[in-house]
């Protein structure tokens, strides 16, 4: 006989002796034990089934039921995210196989190192693989949203991922500088020389520009406002003055007031005073009279008389500055504390030098005068802005009116 099997009543051991005397190894059969009594559950191998019968065994009664086992300790469920996010590859690995032998349509197949989403295990996936080349910060395996190159976009011919038109390259995290690089980059944007030179320039170009502009603001609006202001106040304390009987003719100090001259065709009525000093007598808005060396011409009530004042055409109230503009027998009118004289515009010298003091004599040249009279010659600077030249107005007295016959009738009119 070629297997021995002996059995123990109940569920105990069950021993078989191996072809050749050896001992065989120690099985405990519980439940399969009992399976392999009714036939149903057979070991796969021939050593340990039991002798059919009929083969010279006895029959064996059936084994009694195994005891139910205790219950196991409830283990609790696996809930940390990198298992999960594991077995849920696991799962999608095994369903993208399919059954042994049928090949799998294209799109069904999930690559190995396809992007799974998943929990932390996945988000420190995706860290780790954060700068690398073709994943985009922010994105890859577990956030949902980022694609891997050779899923989704081509790649160029340097390996790079080739993005639709319109779009820039993929944003890539900017590492901290070292200390050296720190050190370089402010060196770099430290200015040159050239630079520094160049803008102390241009601030010093900017600050003349400023003054400049500041310096004609000055000389073209306010010193005609203050200079207004001057010979208006210098006027009404003339006409004071001759109110309370003061300012006789005579004698007059440089600067003081002693006339009032009115030129109705350009609107100007401005205060006449001794000496042409420029900052006591021109650069305070008035018209000043020649009275000192060669340039001494005499008063209006002179008889005869060349009575010569000059002004500012620009600037500084500029009371000349339209003269140019009086034709022929336009009148202009000197007045003083008892008299008016009243003088009508006769010709005019565009354009002389200023060394040319022959305009101021008892006759000048080129006034048209033949013989000594009472005249009156308006001198100012010529061409607007400049001084290089002088412009001469000659007048001759045609009236003299006393003030108790009222007004002329060029101030009337």
């Amino acid at each position: 006989m070629a297997h021995r099997v002996r059995r123990h009543r109940g569920s105990g051991p069950v021993e078989r002796a191996c072809p050749g005397g050896g001992q065989g190894h120690g099985v405990t059969a519980g439940a399969h034990g009992g399976a392999d009594a009714d036939g149903a559950g057979e070991h796969p191998s021939p050593w340990f089934r039991a002798a059919p019968p009929g083969d010279g065994g006895v029959p064996e009664p059936a084994p009694a039921a195994p005891a139910p086992a205790a219950p196991a300790p409830a283990v609790p469920a696996q809930t940390d995210d990198e298992t999960i996010a594991l077995r849920t590859a696991d799962t999608r690995r095994a369903g993208a196989t399919g059954p042994p032998g049928v090949p799998l349509p294209p799109e069904a197949v999930v690559p190995p190192d396809a992007a799974v989403p998943g929990g932390r295990a996945a988000r420190r996936k995706a860290a780790r693989h954060k700068g690398r080349r073709g994943v985009k910060p922010g994105t890859g395996a577990g956030s949902g949203t980022g694609r891997r190159v050779g899923a989704g976009a081509a790649a160029g011919p340097q390996g790079r991922p080739e993005h639709p038109e319109g779009q820039g390259e993929p944003e890539r995290p900017e590492r901290p500088l070292t200390r050296v690089e720190a050190r370089r980059a402010a060196r770099a944007a430290k200015p040159g020389p050239a630079t520094v030179a160049s803008r102390a320039i241009g601030e010093v170009f900017i600050t003349i520009g400023v003054l400049m502009l500041l310096f004609v603001t000055y000389q073209l609006w306010w010193t005609n406002i203050r200079a207004q202001q001057q010979a208006d106040a210098a006027a009404r304390k003339l006409q004071e003055d001759w109110a309370e009987g003061k300012g006789k003719p005579g004698v007059f100090e440089p600067g003081q007031g002693f006339a009032l001259m009115h030129i109705p065709k350009l609107d100007v009525v401005v205060p006449v005073a001794e000496g042409i000093d420029k900052h006591r007598v021109l650069d305070r808005g008035m018209v000043g009279h020649y009275n000192k060396g060669g340039t001494k011409t005499p008063m209006p009530e002179a008889n005869p008389g060349n009575f010569a004042v000059a002004g500012h055409r620009n600037t500084h109230g500029e009371p000349f500055r339209y003269i140019n503009r009086l034709k022929p027998g336009d009148p202009i009118v000197v007045e003083t504390q008892d008299t008016y004289f009243v003088y009508k515009m006769a010709s005019i010298l565009p354009q002389t030098s200023p060394a040319n003091t022959a305009v101021l004599d008892a006759v000048p040249p080129g006034s048209g005068f033949t013989r000594p009279g009472r005249y009156l010659t308006l001198t100012t600077c010529t061409p607007e802005f400049t001084s290089k030249y002088r412009l001469i107005v000659w007048g001759k007295m045609v009236e003299e009116r006393p003030r108790a016959k009222g007004k002329p009738p060029a101030l009337v009119d």
